[in-house]
């Protein structure tokens, strides 16, 4: 699951016919002035400037400004740009059409284990949280759509009448078009409000929640994901992230600023394992990171580079369980193909290897692991019948046995 930011979010939900207020985002507190040339809504609208991070919480932090003009505008995005905040850098500014409305609402969609949840309440903004009572729900099992009926028959319980209830059912199989084309797990919209004049339902904030991993299926996803832990990605996790999009199987990567050992495991059991033993045995991580589902040695090689430039690292640790169908020999050639690069670089001086694996092809793949002896490499192999944890241990304290 991966957080799409307000703006490409707002792009979604304009994509599948739900009205959004018009909205630019900017890097730059001089673009403004360019934008205004062509969008006659930035001139003549009153705005909101509110900081385009994942930030929760933005109007307390001062970084939702309402109802300023395009000057105004320009002034709160000098004022945001470049502040940092619980350590995430402010590098975009999102500039939106203030919308005239006297009630709010509120409508999500979430997965389920067995489909779908259709969230509908007659009060949105910060009254949800605490009326989280009054909101309505049903349940769309997996692989059937909402029917118009179910919908207003949820909108009537919600509370909505007098045609509105009409309205809002048309704006949810929309909401909800939108979350089962472009692999949603999480679309809220809060507040859903109708604007004054002519009563048009419009979406004023949106929270997107879609499968990263099914960026393959959307040629148009050209947006980034926001990242999950307070923190911008990096340059070297985004470009993993990018090659992950692209290949059969997986690499992931995520840095950690700060440790002594660097992991390089076959798997998502063996990541959480390993990290744990390292924790357990008083060292520190620097990343986390994965290959798994028989990736292209490519792949692989491009994730053994990141791993190899972290900062600081005393120990790298390879491999992991005993593989079913993922060739050994294959992978790893990848992983010795990025070791050498990295030496060429001068990135391994001082840093142990130690490699653990079993699977198809292991044999051969060790093999190759313990031939980098003989390039000066320093690093220590064992095969499936020594325990993972050994392993660590045997890192930890920088001895072999």
């Amino acid at each position: 699951m991966a957080k799409v930011l307000e703006g490409p979010g707002m792009g979604l939900l304009s994509k599948w016919g739900m009205a959004v207020p018009h909205y630019v985002v900017i890097t730059e507190a001089e673009q403004l002035e360019r934008l205004a040339e062509a969008n006659a809504w930035l001139r003549e609208s009153k705005l909101v400037a509110k900081a385009h991070e994942a930030i929760g919480s933005r109007m307390k932090l001062g970084l939702v400004k309402v109802g300023v003009d395009l000057k105004g505008a320009e002034s709160a995005a000098l004022e945001m740009l470049g502040k940092e905040i619980s350590g995430v850098t402010i590098s975009q500014v999102i500039i939106s059409e203030m919308i005239d409305h006297e009630k709010e609402f509120y409508l999500a969609v979430q997965s389920t284990r067995d489909g779908a949840e259709i969230l509908l309440a007659s009060m949105g903004g910060i009254e949800v949280e605490s009326n989280w009572e009054k909101v309505k729900k049903v349940s769309i099992p997996l692989g059937t759509n909402p029917t118009k009926d179910q919908l207003v028959k949820l909108a009537i319980e919600a509370g909505f009448e007098g045609g509105l209830e009409e309205k809002v059912a048309e704006f949810a199989i929309k909401l909800f078009q939108c979350y089962d084309q472009e692999d949603g797990n999480y679309l809220e919209i809060n507040p859903l409000v109708r604007r004054n004049g002519n009563g048009e339902l419009t979406a004023l904030d949106a929270v997107t929640m879609v499968d990263a991993d099914a960026r393959f299926r959307h040629p148009d996803w050209n947006f980034s994901f926001a990242s999950e832990f307070g923190r911008p990605y990096s340059d070297g996790e985004k470009a993993i992230l990018e090659i992950d999009t692209r290949i059969k199987g997986s690499v992931k990567f995520i840095e950690i600023p700060g440790g002594d050992t660097a992991l390089l495991p076959a798997g998502g059991g063996a990541s959480v394992y390993y990290s744990d033993a390292v924790l357990a045995m008083g060292g520190t991580l620097a990343n986390y990171a994965e290959y798994s589902g028989d990736p292209p040695d490519w792949a692989v090689e491009a994730l053994t580079e990141r791993v190899c430039s972290l900062k600081g690292i005393k120990r790298i640790i390879v491999g992991g369980a005993i593989a079913n169908f993922t060739n050994v020999k294959k992978t790893f050639s990848g992983i010795i193909k990025g070791f050498r690069k990295a030496k060429a670089e001068g990135k391994m001086d001082g840093v142990q290897i130690w490699v653990r694996r079993g699977g198809p092809f292991e044999k051969e793949g060790l093999a190759s692991m313990k031939a980098l002896e003989k390039e000066g490499f320093d690093i220590h192999v064992y095969d499936r019948y020594t325990p993972l944890t050994d392993i660590v241990d045997y890192a930890t304290k920088g001895v072999s046995k």
